[in-house]
């Protein structure tokens, strides 16, 4: 009798372990944040770098959605990621007028850049970004646009509008629109021989150059701002608000803005911290 009690009893320790495991490996899903960002900041190496560091720090692991920052803030919209890291403020101020986030945080920055052949057919070589895409127009040289309702897109837009250009492409003849990320955009410029406009973090990090080299830089005017929001809780419920904002705040503190610091591609900064706390 004893020993057919001591059996039941192992048994049910042993039951009792499995279900210990088994919250512990739902625990550890749990554990799990989703961010919707742009496809710069995964392309660039960054999120290689910073996401391991923040699961180090927090045991927190991030599952990221690399998309065109317009289609980000659409998943986020839909409620299918916890927070976004986008960098485009228009958009971003929107997302928050309409509930769909909380505060915007300010991350870090780089720059945007003109990519183009060397041997700069359309003469746009310095520092107006303005000026060059006005050039690249009436020159009619080849143009990969990302048309993707991405931050960079935006900013191609923007730029064409200051040059007195329609900011939609109509006239410019040797415009193509791929609809894609940064990284295949620029791999489809350096086989087409043709400009695009990239942001720094990803050019730095693209192998495939190809003839293709940095013409325009330094126009202020290129300035590139990344920012973190959190998805709003009260428009969807089921988001992990308390991940959401644990990341924030690791990001922008001074272990997440050192981190960023840290990331060099060829030992060249790719993103600079700006956080305001």
């Amino acid at each position: 009798m004893m020993l057919r009690c001591a059996h039941r009893v192992a048994r049910a320790l042993r039951w009792v372990a499995w279900v210990m495991i088994g919250l512990g490996v739902h625990g550890a899903m749990a554990q799990t944040l989703v961010m919707a960002s742009t496809t710069s900041t995964e392309q660039s190496g960054l999120f290689k770098h910073l996401l391991p560091r923040f699961k180090a720090d927090t045991g927190i692991e991030v599952k990221v959605v690399a998309l065109g920052t317009g289609q980000a803030l659409d998943v986020a919209r839909r409620g299918d990621a916890d927070m976004v890291l986008v960098h485009d403020p228009v958009q971003e101020q929107a997302f928050i007028e309409q509930g769909h986030g909380l505060v915007r945080h300010a991350v870090m920055y780089n720059d945007l850049v003109w990519i183009g052949p060397a041997s700069d057919p359309a003469g746009i070589a310095g520092k107006d970004g303005v000026l060059a895409i006005r050039r690249m127009a009436q020159a009619d040289v080849r143009l990969v646009s990302r048309g993707d309702n991405s931050g960079t897109h935006h900013a191609e837009q923007r730029l064409m509008a200051l040059a007195g250009l329609d900011p939609s492409g109509k006239g410019f003849k040797g415009l193509r629109s791929c609809g894609c990320g940064m990284g295949a955009a620029l791999n489809l410029a350096s086989s087409d021989n043709a400009h695009v406009l990239s942001d720094r973090g990803t050019w730095l990090n693209f192998r495939n150059r190809g003839q293709l080299r940095i013409l325009v830089e330094s126009d202020e005017r290129l300035f590139n701002p990344y920012s973190v929001m959190a998805v709003n809780p009260a428009r969807h419920p089921h988001v992990q608000h308390a991940l959401a904002q644990r990341f924030i705040d690791w990001v922008t503190s001074p272990v997440g803005q050192a981190a960023i610091a840290g990331y060099r591609v060829s030992g060249e900064q790719a993103f600079f911290p700006n956080a305001r706390r």
